[in-house]
């Protein structure tokens, strides 16, 4: 197999694996798969993740996650 062959399934397994926690939360099913919305709570996520309350909401979600 070719070196990007490699690359390319283990990227797609990476999205798989991130879509599959999507699902996981149940983000999915209570958002009717809106997937505006969906890609909205991502980039407010983002948002507070390069903002002065980044560690706070590590913190938070990273005890919710456990």
């Amino acid at each position: 197999m070719r070196t990007w062959q490699v690359e390319r399934r283990k990227r797609t397994r990476h999205l798989i694996e991130l879509g599959g926690l999507v699902v996981k939360a149940g983000i999915v099913d209570l958002t009717g798969d809106d997937r505006a919305i969906i890609y909205g709570a991502l980039l407010w996520m983002a948002h507070k993740l390069r903002s002065e309350e980044r560690e706070k909401a590590l913190a938070l979600w990273t005890a919710k996650g456990k």
